[in-house]
């Protein structure tokens, strides 16, 4: 029966057809959803993992073990898992195993725009790539064919769009595969002779794939008008389909790496100008170039940013209807922190105390936004930590008294840990304060080992963050409520001027977690408001100024009592005022 999917969901049901038996993921928009929904099968044994390093040497362990595996990851959680790519592209596998990527053009919710593409070339595994919900579930389960007759991992790569757009999916029974016996291999040791010997055997894999990309129904030539020809892959392949129709032949790739240099050769010499349509670098079209063909690419279409079959049609210099404009002109509406989180109160101290704040990958990134304004930059996970240790170093005290670094709970198990044992090791005066919201909270609340649940909400290990930065070597060690701003203010006060490293956690789940029970939403005193606009410092959505006044919306409020600490007029209750 066809059903209406999310491509990330169609991905997760081709695994599930596949006989996938086990997952292994780390959270990461746009790919977050692909184990979620994978989850939903009990004959599919699926975790998160504290990275994507440590998750895809889990698939690949389970591989070893003779069940298919796969792992899932967003475009930059590649570049944590890159480590054991390379060699396990070198040592093989004994079952299938598929690693989900999912790039983000435009940068809906990442910090960089960097294309997944060159991982395949540059680790030679061969790349699929659907361009609807109905070839990802098809691509997902290829996949593992191909995996293992290669004996390579393989990538499923999607984008935002296809991996949150819906489509027509036509699900399949699923094939159950019996697991292969382990037999132990000394080849399989990645020492020096054996390296050797197993990078022979990936170039020849790789002749090999090309030679099928050549022949696979994955790329395939759709003919229409030969003035223009157009070479795509992807969501890209769908504004090509959009923008032309048949006023054009395409090419379309389901296999972007290797790519079929006797196809795209064939096709070349059908049509009269020849165009490659692709998201973010210039891989296809690099390739069409190196084998000598006249190509536009981005000369035409950007580098940058995501595309739509309207920029399409103007970078052809075709005419591109325009959107139904409204009568009024909508406000700006930045993302901001929800009412009531436990972050915002810390990001008021560390502005206040003019601090230089080192910060991190979370929905605590959004501490950078006015008003709060508190944080000098990020660059990836865990980076806060080590990141911080190197600043003090260079400055020395002159920095470490009034710098810090800030980083989530399932970040600080990510890549924080190392960073602090390097703090501690080397000895540098950083003080680290950890966000412990309690989850996951900006891919959409995601359990992590500091939650007691794993990801079917089972009890779980559970992570003593407190007794972990002990062991690495932090003697200084306080947890703190950051719905209390004297203690916050008090902490980081002692802390930066301590002589010694130091980690503060600031403890609070996050409002959003399901079951939190939440304050009653306060009200303003307009008797006492004299319109300071101090509570508005912190930013709260359910905060406005209205007729020189503050307002609460009690829809939103849930009842915090941060801002009544900021007030000198009484005009919003205190904690202390209800004790």
């Amino acid at each position: 029966m066809k059903e209406l999917m999310l491509g990330n969901k169609a991905v997760a049901r081709g695994l599930y057809e596949a006989g996938c038996r086990f997952i292994s993921s780390y959270p990461g928009t746009p790919s977050t959803e692909i184990t979620e929904e994978a989850a939903r099968y009990e004959e599919i044994d699926c975790e998160w993992a504290p990275n994507e390093k440590v998750a895809l040497e889990a698939a690949h362990g389970a591989t070893l073990g003779g069940v298919r595996a796969a792992c899932a990851m967003k475009h930059v959680g590649l570049n944590v898992a890159a480590d054991p790519l390379f060699t396990i592209s070198y040592q093989g596998l004994n079952a299938g195993l598929v690693i989900c990527v999912a790039d983000d053009p435009g940068m809906h919710s990442s910090q960089n725009e960097q294309d997944s593409r060159h991982y395949a070339e540059a680790a030679k595994v061969p790349m699929l790539e659907p361009s609807d919900s109905e070839e990802a579930r098809r691509f997902a389960r290829y996949a593992f064919e191909l995996s293992e007759q290669y004996n390579t991992p393989v990538f499923l790569k999607m984008c935002t769009r296809v991996a949150h757009s819906q489509s027509v999916v036509e699900p399949e029974a699923r094939t159950e595969k019996e697991r292969v016996p382990y037999v132990k291999d000394p080849g399989k040791v990645m020492m020096t002779g054996n390296s050797r010997s197993a990078h022979q055997r990936v170039e020849k894999r790789t002749r090999e794939l090309a030679l099928l990309a050549e022949e696979s129904p994955l790329n395939r030539i759709e003919m229409g008008d030969r003035k223009i020809g157009v070479i795509t892959a992807s969501t890209s392949y769908q504004y090509a389909r959009e923008v032309f129709g048949d006023g054009a032949s395409i090419l379309k790739l389901g296999m972007t790496w290797p790519l079929p240099e006797k196809k795209i050769r064939d096709f070349a010499a059908q049509v009269e100008c020849l165009y490659v349509l692709e998201e973010l670098d210039p891989f296809i079209e690099n390739q069409v170039r190196a084998l000598g063909l006249t190509v536009h690419g981005k000369d035409v279409f950007p580098v940058c940013g995501e595309f739509s079959q309207n920029l399409v049609r103007r970078c052809m210099g075709l005419e591109a209807p325009e959107g139904a404009a409204l009568e009024e002109a909508i406000p700006v509406r930045p993302p901001v922190m929800c009412a009531g989180c436990p972050h915002r109160g810390v990001f008021h101290i560390l502005k206040k105390k003019k601090c230089m704040v080192y910060g991190d990958i979370g929905c605590y990134t959004l501490g950078a936004i006015a008003p709060l304004n508190a944080m000098d930059l990020n660059v990836c996970m865990g980076a806060s930590c080590s990141g911080l240790h190197g600043f003090v170093k260079a400055i020395g005290e002159e920095a470490a008294h009034h710098s810090v670094g800030v980083i989530g709970d399932s970040t600080f198990i990510h890549s924080g840990i190392t960073g602090i044992t390097e703090i501690a090791y080397n000895m540098s005066n950083s003080t680290i304060i950890i966000l412990d919201n309690s989850i996951t909270g900006m891919t959409g609340h995601q359990q992590n080992p500091t939650t007691g649940k794993n990801l079917r909400g089972e009890p779980a290990g559970k992570v003593n963050l407190e007794a972990l930065c002990r062991a690495v070597g932090i003697e200084r060690v306080r947890v703190v409520d950051p719905y209390d701003l004297k203690a916050v203010e008090a902490a980081v006060d002692e802390e930066l001027a301590a002589d010694a490293p130091s980690v503060i956690i600031s403890r609070r789940p996050c409002v959003m977690i399901k079951g939190t029970v939440h304050k009653p939403p306060i009200a303003v005193d307009a008797a006492k408001c004299v319109g300071c606009k101090a509570c508005m410092s912190i930013g709260c959505p359910a905060i406005s100024f209205r007729e020189k006044q503050a307002r609460i919306d009690p829809t939103l409020c849930i009842g915090c009592r941060v801002c009544g600490q900021l007030c000198r007029f009484g005009a919003l209750p205190a904690p202390e005022q209800e004790a």
